[in-house]
């Protein structure tokens, strides 16, 4: 993954995400940390919300993160696909570490810890030039078990 892509999740702090059950889409805003040793999302929500309740039957997800910009020519934005994860063991550990380093305040908010395994990422970049693309792409060698 490039360099200005990670950079670029590390900065931020929120995403949208999207859930479809049975041609049903819904999406959700979260606060989120970037583990960048395994390219993944860690963020936290109540196991009873309608996103979560999607995602534990279908674990492919889709999303954005963007910072609010005013101007075109400093326009950076991600947008990605992924696979929703529930997190254990070592995962959860390294989860806790990225999202309450991030957002301490959470320690105290109810919820779960959760993963999206970043599969696919485009980055839009107007910094590098109008309209400047960076892809990056999981590759078959690079999937990991996160359950």
């Amino acid at each position: 993954m490039e360099q200005n892509i990670q950079e670029f999740l590390e900065s931020e702090k929120n995403l949208a995400f999207c859930t479809a059950v049975e041609n049903s889409p819904y999406c959700a805003n979260c606060f989120y940390a970037f583990e960048k040793e395994n390219k993944f999302l860690v963020f936290k929500s109540d196991r009873k919300t309608q996103h979560i309740v999607n995602a534990l039957i279908n674990d492919r997800v889709a999303g954005t993160v963007t910072p609010d910009i005013q101007k075109t020519g400093t326009i950076k934005g991600i947008q990605f696909t992924g696979k929703f994860t529930v997190l254990h063991d070592e995962w959860l550990e390294k989860a806790k570490k990225s999202y309450y380093s991030k957002f301490p305040f959470a320690l105290v908010v109810p919820g779960e810890l959760w993963g999206i395994e970043l599969l696919t990422v485009k980055m839009t970049d107007n910094t590098l030039g109008f309209g400047k693309k960076l892809v990056w792409e999981k590759v078959q060698s690079e999937e990991i078990s996160i359950q």
